[in-house]
């Protein structure tokens, strides 16, 4: 009873009887969430009588950390070395031996292991070294580790359906240890990153995502599960490749490639429930479209590439305005690339300026202006537009040049989401600083190879004056006596969060307006402080609290639009968010 009302006042949400933990009612069975912290656990499952198995479970092993008194207890004497060190010496270890590695990939390959031997270890070491350690295990050396995944292959870390799974996917989901998944991300390795086509290589992109889900969000890393869909590849030097890990054929496609996703959807749902979180990720735009739109009425599906970029950009431009001034509504946007992120960060420009100024979503997709691979999309292209570029194409002369198309519209906000590197040209920029005191200018491509254009030239070739942030990190800039630091435009700011948001509501279907809020509480967490370096987001070092703010906003919203299933509302969003987190901290052993 007592548990109960404390949970109707808001006061603690994780001593509840059964131990609820993020998702309001799954028990906490191996010790990861806050409120477990100091309470002492059994790392057993089953009945064992040798230690080794124990050091082999990257859940509970604690390698050196092990007291002596644990160490008898649970059959590990003689096993380890006599020394016991703490957490944070294990830490500053790993951290000297990382740095020693020369090679981005290198540092990759020792994380991944990492995480397969010590995973407390490895996702402290992520959170308390998160600027230096996320270009490591995500953009951009990830691109890197998924083009040579055949090479660096040594444990699976999430779960292949292949075409051979074919009318069997559900026993597939069965396979996995793991019960209680709240967190699904899914490729089909069609289009990762800027790199194209790798295939059944893509299963890094989903790997690192749900780390980031864990380190940044707190989402529990046993209710994580990584998915890669093997359909074949186009990718010829794949094919080729004698240590290519997937289906060597081409790409199934039509029937057969829905055929396949439909049943992975149904048995995703029928195997974890309807409140599972399934994130499509690095689809080719010609299914990402397709997918979001069929699922995301009957299912709980998030696009990171459509809907996740275009929240954090929001956020980025709206954080921007306080550098420039005026409101979404006084500005004009262009786009360089039409795909999956283009026109979902152009959708929800125009859905937000709609939500400010009472105004149709038509009228408002008119100040946002795209360029594909053939130039200014214009009314007269419309018949030969695939679908979702065809909201945006508006009445104008054609124009077959980004530079013309910045002379035409005369921009004050230019987006690069073309995955085409160097497109953001000295003239393009002189461009867009000849029209704007401050032009606006986000090169967000990945990996920092396919960046339109580099922090050093966008504020070089501006004087100084633009507000540039990108999707790969880059180093600070000296330009005449002044350092710009440039911000990142990363994903890793929103969708933690946002999932995290979705998990602790019990939210059964993902709305626009939840990505608008993750948006607003974004923006609102950049400071003073950072405007006076050129940075339009908050400093990484903070993304727990950024995380935690922004479920409590989302979550709030999923509980006004009544899409929230997880009752009596919390009082203090915040707070339940924070304390639902995941922590990696070593627990006691019994």
């Amino acid at each position: 009873m007592e548990s109960t009302m404390k949970e109707l006042t808001g006061e603690s949400v994780l001593d509840l009887e059964d131990k609820a933990g993020v998702a309001g009612g799954v028990e906490d069975v191996y010790g990861e969430d806050r409120a477990s912290e100091d309470q002492p656990i059994t790392p057993w499952t089953v009945s064992v009588a040798c230690g080794t198995t124990l050091l082999r479970d990257p859940r509970h092993n604690k390698g050196l950390a092990f007291t002596e008194k644990e160490r008898d207890a649970h059959y590990l004497t003689g096993l380890l070395p006599p020394v016991v060190l703490s957490q944070d010496h294990q830490e500053k270890r790993l951290m000297h031996i990382l740095r020693q590695y020369k090679v981005p990939l290198h540092r990759y390959m020792a994380m991944m292991d990492l995480q397969e031997r010590n995973e407390k270890l490895f996702y402290k070491l992520l959170m308390d070294y998160v600027e230096e350690l996320l270009p490591v295990v995500y953009t951009p050396t990830v691109g890197e580790a998924c083009q040579k995944y055949g090479s660096i292959f040594r444990r699976p870390q999430g779960l292949y359906i292949s075409l051979k799974e074919k009318g069997k996917i559900l026993e597939v989901l069965k396979n996995w240890p793991e019960k209680t998944i709240q967190v699904i991300v899914v490729t089909d390795g069609e289009r990762i990153l800027g790199l194209g086509d790798l295939g059944c290589q893509g299963m890094g992109i989903p790997v690192g995502k749900l780390s980031l889900y864990t380190a940044l969000g707190g989402v529990r890393p046993s209710a994580c599960l990584p998915i890669t869909i093997d359909v074949g590849t186009n990718n010829k030097k794949l094919l080729d490749d004698e240590f290519y890990i997937g289906l060597r054929q081409n790409r199934a496609t039509g029937q057969e490639y829905a055929e396949l996703l439909e049943e992975f959807m149904s048995a995703a749902k029928q195997n974890y429930g309807e409140k599972v979180l399934i994130q499509f990720e690095d689809f080719a735009n010609h299914n990402a479209f397709d997918l979001l739109a069929k699922y995301r009425t009957t299912h709980l599906v998030f696009n990171d590439d459509i809907q996740g970029t275009a929240s954090v950009v929001l956020a980025g431009i709206v954080s921007a305005l306080k550098i420039v001034g005026g409101t979404l509504a006084d500005h004009t946007f262009l786009f360089l690339g039409a795909g999956e992120a283009g026109t979902g960060i152009a959708e929800l420009i125009a859905l937000e300026i709609s939500k400010k100024t009472n105004t149709p979503v038509e009228q408002n997709r008119k100040k946002i202006w795209l360029v594909d691979s053939k130039g200014l999309i214009v009314s007269a292209r419309k018949e030969s537009l695939q679908h979702f570029k065809a909201p945006w194409a508006h009445e104008h002369e054609p124009v077959s040049e980004l530079l013309d198309a910045v002379k035409a519209i005369k921009p004050t906000v230019l987006i690069g989401t073309s995955g085409v590197g160097k497109t953001f040209t000295k003239e393009v920029v002189e461009a867009m600083s000849s029209i704007n005191e401050k032009p606006v200018i986000l090169s967000l491509s990945n990996p920092t190879s396919q960046s339109e254009c580099t922090a050093e030239e966008a504020y070089t070739w501006s004087e100084g004056r633009a507000i540039f942030a990108s999707g790969s990190p880059f180093d600070p800039v000296e330009y005449n006596g002044q350092t710009f630091v440039p911000g990142q435009a990363n994903n890793a700011y929103i969708f933690p969060g946002f999932g995290l948001g979705l998990i602790m509501s019990g939210t059964i279907r993902v709305h626009d307006d939840l990505l608008l809020a993750a948006s607003e509480a974004l923006a609102a967490q950049a400071m003073e402080e950072n405007y006076a370096k050129g940075l339009i987001y908050p400093p990484f070092t903070n993304i727990r609290k950024i995380s935690a703010h922004i479920a409590a906003n989302v979550a709030a919203k999923a509980y006004e639009l009544g899409l929230a299933s997880r009752l009596p509302r919390p009082k203090d969003l915040v707070a339940f968010a924070e304390s639902c987190m995941y922590t990696p901290v070593y627990r006691n052993y019994r």
